[in-house]
């Protein structure tokens, strides 16, 4: 039987999210809390853990407070075998300097790689809400002989301008990989769809090390991993691409088959914990069969007292709803509503309290929120623009801690 090719995982953590805004004011986006009980990070490392791969370093940089300790409160393992899920921080082994890419993060943390010795790297981003099985798409590498893969998704070509897109002969060997075009190129079988690329990569560990290398090297460049890593595998002809669509999960449903979203601006956020609520969701959580593994909660269950009702929503633990109404909602643990309050489409983060004959529409409330009685949000646009932010979709963010009257 043939051994099982050794793994080294590395999830890139690093980024800013400034179009996440309140969201991410103090805390790295892959933190950003989502869906009731979990971290945007928990679903790629979700995907890993059930993939079979447990050795995964997290490459962290701003604000990771948080994000640091999400991981080591929650993502323990055995280690009886050697593995680990660890956050890294940016050493600046270096020098005194940050990362400037996601190629400079990792090479930045060669001795991971030195230390680990993998035969081939899983490199993901941490901030899509997605389900994939990693080792189907090494399989797919291997087989192929790439030094480079690429995972892409396909999207209509119409609406493929806004991604990186992957143009690939009918071996599946990229050719082409263009950021944002304004003429996307269609896939071998399908002119009317694009392969966007989804960030997700595999590569054979010598190659990736020597690219790495010769990127530090060059002063022209920008250090990305999709700006300058992968467009130099394509110029040699050694990248290829996955098929996201010949994934297969267990459990998943033709609904949800094929899902993944990028979750980089506030309404693309609201956006996704709608695609969770309806009775057959785009995004199915309840797959217990590869299963997204969030915090683990103490909290009791939750309870609806004087006629409280939800519907159409997601409760977490420990939520008090007292003779009010929820509709089209997502409530993370530990989140109260008061008498006579209504909450309409809107996503609250753990902590939130929301008091009496208060109206909450068409908002993200972020952790410990308070919405004093009688407050209103997503009522009146403008007035809550003097005071928070509102998307171009017409969501209203507020920020951790604040207080609504």
């Amino acid at each position: 039987m043939r051994s099982q090719p050794h793994v080294l995982g590395i999830v890139l953590a690093g980024g800013e999210g400034r179009r996440l805004y309140p969201m991410t004011s103090d805390r790295a986006k892959p933190a950003v809390p989502f869906g009731g009980s979990y971290r945007l990070i928990d679903f790629v490392l979700s995907n890993l853990v059930n993939g079979g791969y447990e050795r995964v370093c997290v490459l962290t940089q701003y604000k990771s407070h948080s994000l640091d300790r999400h991981i080591s409160q929650n993502w323990w393992t055995s280690g009886f075998h050697g593995e680990y899920i660890t956050p890294v921080p940016a050493q600046q082994r270096l020098g005194p300097r940050w990362y400037t890419g996601s190629a400079d993060a990792i090479f930045q943390s060669m001795n991971l790689i030195d230390d680990e010795k993998p035969d081939y790297i899983v490199v993901l981003g941490a901030d899509h809400v997605y389900r994939m099985d990693p080792s189907q798409m090494v399989e797919a590498h291997i087989a192929s002989g790439a030094a480079a893969t690429v995972a892409g998704i396909r999207v209509p070509r119409s609406e493929a301008f806004a991604f990186g897109c992957i143009e690939s002969d009918d071996d599946d060997r990229i050719t082409a990989f263009v950021e944002k075009p304004s003429d996307p190129p269609g896939t071998p079988d399908d002119p009317d769809v694009t392969y966007a690329s989804m960030g997700n990569y595999v590569f054979s560990t010598d190659a990736l090390v020597e690219m790495l290398k010769r990127d530090a090297a060059d002063g022209d460049s920008d250090h990305d991993m999709g700006g300058d890593i992968i467009p130099a595998f394509v110029e040699r002809g050694e990248a290829y691409v996955y098929d996201f669509n010949s994934n297969v999960i267990p459990g998943e449903t033709e609904r949800d088959k094929g899902y993944w979203r990028d979750v980089g601006t506030i309404d693309a956020f609201y956006d996704a914990h709608m695609d969770l609520i309806s009775p057959n969701p785009r995004f199915n959580l309840y797959n217990q069969r590869w299963p997204i593994r969030g915090a683990t909660s103490h909290l009791p269950p939750a309870k609806f007292i004087g006629g409280g009702s939800a519907s159409d929503s997601m409760v977490g633990a420990g939520c008090i709803v007292s003779g009010a109404t929820v509709r089209n909602s997502v409530l993370s643990n530990d989140v109260s509503i008061g008498e006579g309050s209504v909450v309409q489409g809107s996503v609250l983060m753990p902590g939130v309290r929301i008091g009496r004959n208060a109206v909450v529409r068409n908002a993200i409330l972020d952790k410990n929120v308070v919405v004093a009685d009688d407050g209103q949000l997503g009522v009146d646009l403008d007035h809550d623009r003097e005071r928070f932010q509102v998307s171009t979709g017409g969501i209203v963010s507020v920020g951790k801690n604040l207080r609504v009257e």
